[in-house]
């Protein structure tokens, strides 16, 4: 039997939008990219969005965006992908590991407050599996220590915390858009904030730091001047990539359930055959 590492839910409506994407001659970050942004917004409910090419990128700048330099440290969970450290490195910056919680395997909230030193700068709870974490805990230390939170969103679209979205609570939320994802791109990943400076110092750092993107810069009856007024990075998308986000968001319930409907195959398949963490059983 050959069972495939994963196959996207890809349909003709994802071929067809990136289709017309691709025939109106504008590739890179444009009218489309805008327009995912504005859904995906609205989707989760928050006054801003700004698309990047990776949740790694999302979480690099978001990290940037509230100042975390070198020197700071930043508590991160024992169990997540390695990109979560790897953006607290990047701006020469400590992780600090904290233990998880066996009922979830999310970062163990009791342990957080023996970590925190006066290098602490933030908090980036990872909500395994899409089981959201104790964010009122979360929140609370953060404001008793004035630590910012950054949340690694990666497994959380489209998740709820006491009827909450993920992406509403924090200072910043990194979610991803890659290939095995609830939602693809291919490669991708969005920051929701209601903050307007992290929001701007993000839109800034994600191409280069230029002051208005070719978009922007066309449509502003082809006035190319821009200033370069900030350090930045190519972590733009594309509108080839936005086309087909735009779609997946539009049936992101329908194919949460039926993700829901093949768990419960799964277990009902192997209980008392495997063990599964204990807020799935």
């Amino acid at each position: 039997m050959n069972i495939p590492f994963h196959k996207p839910h890809i349909t003709q409506e994802e071929l067809d939008s990136v289709c017309i994407a691709l025939k109106s001659g504008w590739l890179t970050m444009g009218p489309k990219t805008i327009e995912f942004e504005e859904a995906f917004q609205y989707h989760v409910g928050v006054k801003y969005a700004i698309s990047v090419n990776s949740a790694t990128a999302a979480l690099h700048l978001a990290l940037s965006a509230i100042g975390v330099s070198e020197d700071d440290e930043v508590i991160i969970p024992t169990n997540t992908f390695i990109s979560t450290a790897e953006v607290v490195i990047y701006l020469g910056a400590r992780p600090i590991l904290c233990d998880i919680e066996e009922k979830n395997h999310n970062i163990d909230v009791d342990l957080i407050e023996k970590l925190i030193t006066p290098q602490t700068r933030a908090i980036i709870p990872v909500h395994f599996g899409g089981h959201p974490c104790d964010m009122d805990e979360i929140l609370h230390i953060a404001r008793r220590y004035n630590l910012k939170v950054i949340e690694d969103a990666a497994h959380a679209l489209p998740s709820l915390y006491k009827g909450k979205k993920i992406g509403t609570m924090a200072d910043a939320t990194c979610f991803s858009f890659y290939a095995t994802k609830t939602l693809t791109t291919g490669e991708g990943g969005m920051v929701t904030t209601n903050d307007n400076r992290i929001a701007e110092k993000i839109s800034l750092q994600r191409l280069h730091g230029i002051s208005g993107n070719a978009w922007n810069r066309y449509e502003n009856n082809n006035d190319w001047y821009y200033e370069v007024v900030d350090l930045g990075y190519k972590y733009n998308i594309t509108d080839i990539q936005s086309a087909m986000g735009l779609v997946q968001l539009d049936k992101l319930e329908r194919m949460r359930e039926e993700r829901k409907n093949i768990a419960e195959k799964f277990m009902d398949a192997f209980s008392g055959k495997i063990e599964f963490i204990k807020e799935c059983s």
